[in-house]
């Protein structure tokens, strides 16, 4: 199985309607959103394009190929309005034989490891914006950054896996 992970899109249509564009490009077989889909949440300006309608409508249109979880800035009226589930705080995932652990990265991150997760295993988590493909002891870090709202410099990035292998590619 072929998964793209993308996060923090933050209501971006633009960005909402190229991850979907890029994941079809991409021949995936999901798409795994790491969170915060609609709202862009008070610290940050507002995206390009910013559009939550739009997006709706982008993401449900997919809804049978989507993965996803609750980023900071989901709530449960924004589950009211998606077809596909967002409220679950994490996911476990498997790719030939490599554990892959799934969140937002707002509780759990690089530098708040939690204790089962172990050697080989991949941390996917979004929530800050930067890209990262990091190894923190024996756990491999990645986040995809968000594509509407970078930071630190970040380019708009998302992850592919698959093969039990991971890579961060840029859109």
């Amino acid at each position: 199985m072929k998964i793209m992970a993308a996060s923090d899109i933050h209501g971006s249509s633009i960005w909402a309607a190229r991850i979907v564009e890029t994941f079809h490009k991409e021949k995936a077989d999901k798409l795994l959103l790491l969170g915060d889909l609609l709202y862009h949440g008070p610290r940050n300006d507002l995206p390009e394009n910013y559009a939550p309608k739009e997006v709706i409508k982008i993401l449900n249109a997919e809804k049978d190929n989507i993965l996803a979880v609750r980023g900071n800035c989901d709530a449960e009226v924004d589950q009211m309005v998606l077809e596909f589930p967002i409220m679950a705080e994490s996911l476990w995932l498997e790719s030939s034989g490599v554990r892959i652990y799934a969140t937002h990265g707002h509780h759990i991150d690089p530098d708040n490891l939690p204790t089962f997760l172990g050697k080989g295993d991949i941390l996917l988590c979004g929530h800050t914006h930067v890209t990262a493909d990091e190894m923190t002891g024996d756990i491999r870090c990645m986040n995809p950054g968000s594509p509407s709202i970078p930071k630190n410099g970040a380019k708009p990035s998302y992850i592919i896996i698959e093969n039990g292998k991971a890579v961060l590619k840029e859109f």
